[in-house]
């Protein structure tokens, strides 16, 4: 029976940055099949009483800044905690990464999202501007046009939409989340938990 892993995320969280090579490798180590899933976030939040970023107390941003900088050092993933672009809308790099999916399978759906993440992140690039979002999958080998277009088709945004309807149904109220053998984990400091679940631990 082969073991699934549904991967609960949105392509601007910095946690899911921190997260997503760490656990693309561990899903590989232990012949894991990773189910992608980028969602909506803000919807998420609209009914899990999350807050976005600005509307945060100053403590809160304060103190996830720290977190964020530790978790940089820690893991030596260079991290520009404060990006040009950011907060910034990742709904159709969202989609481009479900239309990657659809066309080319999981493994470059996975590259892509990590791409877009490191855009954030590492490269301050805007992933709100089309242009962008074409030239990093362009980077990959892709046709980033045909992955824009595709990510404008009402299949595609079906599949958005889904994926954030099953994030509400499974109580996820962050990212990153990964759904193992029908147990929930929130965030990126959870993948040694995840890792043993895995291993069978």
């Amino acid at each position: 029976m082969s073991k699934v892993c549904e991967y609960f995320f949105a392509p601007h969280s910095p946690f899911a940055y921190l997260g997503h090579e760490r656990f693309v490798a561990l899903a590989e180590k232990y012949n894991v099949q990773i189910l992608p899933k980028p969602f909506d976030l803000s919807k998420i939040f609209g009914v899990s009483g999350g807050l976005p970023l600005a509307k945060r107390a100053p403590q809160r941003q304060a103190y996830r800044l720290k977190e964020l900088a530790r978790w940089s050092e820690f893991l030596g993933k260079p991290m520009i905690l404060q990006p040009t672009y950011f907060p910034v809308n990742s709904d159709t790099a969202a989609r481009m990464i479900i239309a990657a999916q659809l066309a080319h399978g999981t493994a470059a759906s996975l590259r892509l999202a990590g791409a877009v993440m490191r855009g954030v992140w590492e490269d301050q690039k805007n992933i709100a501007d089309n242009d962008t979002l074409v030239a990093i999958a362009n980077a990959l080998d892709h046709d980033g046009a045909a992955l824009l277009k595709s990510s404008e088709t009402a299949s595609v945004q079906a599949e958005f939409d889904r994926f954030t309807d099953e994030a509400n149904a499974a109580s996820v109220f962050g990212a990153p989340w990964f759904i193992y053998e029908g147990e929930g984990y929130w965030g990126q400091d959870r993948l040694d938990f995840v890792e043993r679940a895995f291993a069978g631990k």
